[in-house]
């Protein structure tokens, strides 16, 4: 997602190959940015540090995302994009050989620190180049295809991280995000041609975002649900490991039927979008709110746990479309400006919630935190029912 106005023409289109570059690039970053939820306990163990503490690792990737997003436009403004994509990718690279060696704290975060820059300023630059890469209705396409990546990074690298850290330990897990993050940086050196800058906007008509009703409500919804939904999802797995006695291929299997929900929730999401925008969002909360305190009441009976953890990938599926239509809704005619906002809103939700959440486990218990994730989705949907959500 990007601030950058770039021109919706290159000489020649860009082969499709070059476009599905961009999104083995956001698999690899959305999948390296995840991976840590279904790995914390483990991760914790190791390091000698405790569950709350391990909650940073999504913490400081989020806040560093959404201070990078505005900054690389006006750092990197004038430099080929092609360039600035490698180099953000080497990051992510190095980001994941860090945290697969760390043997502290201190390390383990300033990879995920490299992470964050990466996160940040890829979503920036990346998400608008569909335009530039391929002419006309294929540069909708061309961007449909570099924005899968998140989707799939979303649903598929938690179940696949959690796997193979069961099988072999969580350092493999990032071991692999590193291999990915190689993958991604051979396909775009190779496929992606020279993108000189044509940005000529800067970070000019973020602010003035804010000055419109709608606007300000669909974003203090994304800071709601993306709060709720980190503070208690980042601790999910250690709530499933203690509460309800899951475990082991048991959890690998559940995390992986909550990705392949949340895919379903993708299509839920665009179908309802597309009739009504603010119920995609309200049906995204009450399932994703609902699933939190299914959990946390009847987290102890392992059929309750697993059907929560179900559904709860069924609303965040939705999550993403929902949102992104419902703001895009409230600024038609500045798009661009309203995807910056969004990521950089977004990775700051992240961050905090993880933050908020890792607070709640150590002062309350994990059950806390699902408590908190309920509420906050229901703050999501009473904003959504306020009369200026359906205004300009």
């Amino acid at each position: 997602m990007s601030t950058v106005a770039e021109s919706p023409r290159l000489h020649l289109p860009t082969s499709w190959l070059g476009v599905s570059s961009l999104a083995v690039g956001s698999f690899a970053l959305v999948t390296s940015e995840f991976l840590p939820l279904g790995l914390l306990p483990d991760i914790a163990r190791s390091l000698g540090i405790t569950t709350g503490q391990a909650g940073l690792l999504m913490t400081m990737p989020g806040l560093v995302a959404a201070a990078a997003a505005p900054l690389s436009i006006a750092f990197a403004g004038h430099v080929d994009r092609r360039r600035v994509l490698l180099v953000l990718l080497v990051a992510l690279a190095i980001s994941n050989v860090l945290a697969a060696t760390a043997t502290n704290l201190v390390q383990m975060l300033a990879g995920r620190f490299l992470l964050g820059l990466a996160v940040g300023s890829f979503w920036t630059i990346a998400g608008s180049l569909g335009p530039r890469l391929r002419s006309g209705k294929e540069g909708v396409k061309a961007n449909a295809i570099i924005l899968s990546g998140i989707s799939f990074g979303t649903v598929a690298g938690v179940p696949a991280g959690a796997l193979m850290g069961d099988m072999y330990g969580w350092r493999i897990s990032f071991w692999a995000g590193g291999v990915l993050a190689a993958i991604s940086i051979g396909a775009v050196a190779i496929l992606l041609p020279s993108l000189p800058s044509q940005n000529r906007r800067g970070v000019r008509g973020m602010s003035a975002l804010l000055l419109r009703r709608k606007a300000r409500v669909g974003l203090m919804a994304v800071l709601s649900i993306f709060i709720g939904h980190f503070a208690a999802y980042t601790f999910v797995t250690p709530f499933l490991n203690e509460r309800s006695g899951i475990s082991g291929p048991f959890l690998s299997s559940l995390l992986l039927a909550n990705g392949i929900a949340g895919f379903a929730g993708n299509f839920l999401g665009g179908w309802i979008s597309s009739k009504k925008i603010r119920l995609s969002v309200i049906v995204a909360s009450a399932l994703l709110g609902g699933s939190a305190l299914l959990l946390m009441v009847f987290g102890g009976h392992q059929v309750a746990a697993a059907i929560a953890v179900v559904f709860w990938g069924l609303g965040f599926g939705m999550v993403p479309i929902a949102m992104q239509s419902f703001l895009q809704n409230a600024a038609t005619d500045a798009i661009e400006d309203m995807q910056a906002m969004f990521v950089s809103v977004g990775q700051i939700a992240i961050g905090m919630g993880a933050f908020v959440g890792g607070a709640i486990v150590d002062g309350t218990g994990l059950g806390g935190a699902m408590l908190f994730g309920s509420l906050a989705a229901g703050s999501t949907i009473l904003l959504m029912l306020m009369p200026s959500a359906s205004s300009r």
